[in-house]
This record gives C-alpha cells, structure tokens and sequence, in this order.
C-alpha cells in the first residue's frame, strides 16, 4: 500500500485537523483516540509517513516504543486501571484502520469489555478532562 499524505494522522501532523495532544518530541506525537475502545485510549505517531511498521525506519520505531512506555506510565499513574494494553496493527486484515502507522495505549479493566474500534465518538469535554489527567501524570 502506498503512504497517502492526506491520511487523517498525517493531516493531525500538520495541524490541519484537530486533536488533544498530549505529548510530543522530536519523532512523536501522542494524541487522544477520539473513538476510544475505554476511558483514557491514547495513540502514538511517529511523525514519519510510513503505512506499516516494516517500512518505519529503526529511529522513529524505536522513538514510538519510547513514548508509548511513556504513556502507558501515565496512563497508569492518572487512571490506575489494572491493565494497559499496547497494540500497533499492520494492514486492514490485522486490524488497521488508518494508513499511518500508530500505536494504541489502552488502559484495561477486568471486566470491562472494549468498546468497537473506531466506531463511537467519546464527548470532547471527557476527553480533554482524562487528557489533563494524563498530562499531569507524564514522568519528567
């Protein structure tokens, strides 16, 4: 599959469209997921156009390990779910629903199913109310 530069995480990238940012460096940019799969979903992106993880290059691959470490630290901290999930997919039949590649941080309750991915938009004063948790629970 070739990159498309008008994907909606490159489009974020550039600032064309909108997102609740909660970190960013050099490589990375963490966003909130705006169709969360549970309270506090947050997404890496490496700021390098690459659909799948084979065609990232091995500094911003391991910049994107780096800030979903990060992440998940705070996730944890802010939320203090028992669980984090981490998950990066490569290609529609793996699950994949963005050309861009990103990685998913997903805190996890025992017994609280997932909601459907990419399908139910979260109320944006919510989001950006746990994205202030999150922010304040970043490890320095």
């Amino acid at each position: 599959m070739t990159y498309d530069s008008q994907n909606p995480f490159a489009r974020i990238l550039r600032g064309e469209l909108p997102s609740i940012r909660l970190y960013e460096d050099e490589l990375t940019v963490a966003i909130m997921d705006i169709m969360p799969q549970a309270e506090g979903h947050v997404l890496i992106l490496p700021k390098e156009g690459a659909v799948e993880i084979m065609e990232l290059s091995d500094e911003s691959a391991a910049a994107c390990i780096r800030t979903a470490r990060r992440l998940a630290t705070a996730v944890k901290a802010a939320l203090q779910p028992p669980g984090i999930m981490i998950a990066q997919f490569n290609g529609r039949a793996a699950g994949q629903t963005v050309p861009h590649v990103h990685f998913h941080v997903v805190p996890r309750h025992q017994a609280e199913a997932l909601k459907p991915h990419s399908a139910v938009p979260a109320d944006p004063e919510r989001l950006r109310a746990v994205a202030d948790r999150i922010i304040a629970a970043l490890p320095d």
